[in-house]
């Protein structure tokens, strides 16, 4: 089985189409119709159905794909671990939370960006279930989500912990009010925000029934509208501090466990762990204080607690 005729698959199950896969492959249309022909008669099985529009994958090309993936990732690992001498260089593609990205990792990024100039970094945020989905499928080398995560196939370290805030307009002064409003509204991530989950839960131990939620996919977008009194959200305090200190938002404490979230780094157990990502890590540890490895045990807490 050629490994350029797994590629040209993947590229024209991800397009739906032979032309803007010879497009990206830097190919004519024939060459990726033979290729995707001979991987179909070595299969003996049709990978695409055809339309006058594009392909469609079949059942048989969805069960391979995510292999193709794995195989493609695991090539392109053995030519980085080659010339991996130590020196941070080549792709590094990281995943992370909005929030953890906008509070936590904007100054780490500037820092590596001036350290290791000949890293190429792309950093994409999501939610945890995305990100940990991606991790998994092999698209990332790494990300931050919050946890916890359990995952047999991935490794996972604790970064930093936060504390977690219900948030609403400044009209809200108790969370005793929210149970005697009609309609509350919660404003959250897409499904898959384990914030999301956390707030839905808190809601519902309060006695609060509330309505359909308001999907953003934007932390500005969030925060804006629970400013105007659309509903509430639940978000790390350090992301809110700066628009409660100006008045736009109101903080309010919630109980106990249900405040602590950690953020955990999660990686594949069987990926090559390169001088590029050991670089990023190392910079995050010390600018969070977790030194660099004793703070990756579950559970410690920074020692200076948010209050609000």
């Amino acid at each position: 089985m050629d490994l350029a005729d797994l590629k040209t698959f993947e590229a024209v199950a991800r397009h739906g189409s032979m032309n803007k896969a010879a497009a990206e492959l830097h190919t004519v249309q024939s060459n990726v119709t033979a290729r995707i022909r001979a991987l179909e008669d070595e299969l003996g099985l049709p990978l695409f159905d055809r339309h006058p529009r594009g392909v469609v994958v079949t059942p048989a090309g969805q069960r391979i794909l995510p292999l193709v993936g794995r195989i493609s990732k695991l090539v392109s690992e053995v030519r980085v671990a080659a010339r991996d001498d130590g020196t941070p260089t080549g792709a590094l593609s990281l995943g992370g939370l909005e929030t953890t990205t906008a509070l936590r990792l904007s100054p780490v990024l500037a820092s590596y960006a001036r350290a290791y100039p000949a890293v190429r970094l792309v950093l994409s945020t999501g939610t945890t279930a995305r990100l940990v989905q991606d991790v998994v499928e092999y698209k990332l080398d790494g990300a931050f989500v919050a946890g916890p995560v359990t995952h047999p196939d991935l490794y996972q370290e604790t970064m930093l912990a936060e504390e977690l805030v219900l948030v609403s307009s400044p009209a809200v002064r108790t969370l005793k009010q929210l149970a005697g409003m009609p309609e509350l509204k919660t404003i959250v991530f897409q499904f898959g925000c384990s914030y999301r989950q956390r707030l839905e839960a808190l809601l519902a131990g309060m006695g609060v029934v509330a309505a359909r939620p308001m999907e953003f996919g934007s932390l500005d977008a969030i925060v804006s509208c629970v400013s105007a009194g659309a509903g509430v959200t639940l978000l790390p305090k350090g992301v809110v501090a700066e628009a409660a200190k100006a008045g736009r938002v109101a903080l309010h404490r919630i109980p106990g466990e249900q405040a602590h979230v950690e953020t955990l780094f999660v990686r594949r157990r069987d990926g090559h762990v390169s001088s590029a990502l050991t670089a990023f890590l190392e910079l995050v540890r010390e600018f969070h204080g977790r030194g660099k490895r004793g703070g990756a045990r579950a559970g410690r807490l920074p020692g200076r607690a948010a209050k609000v």
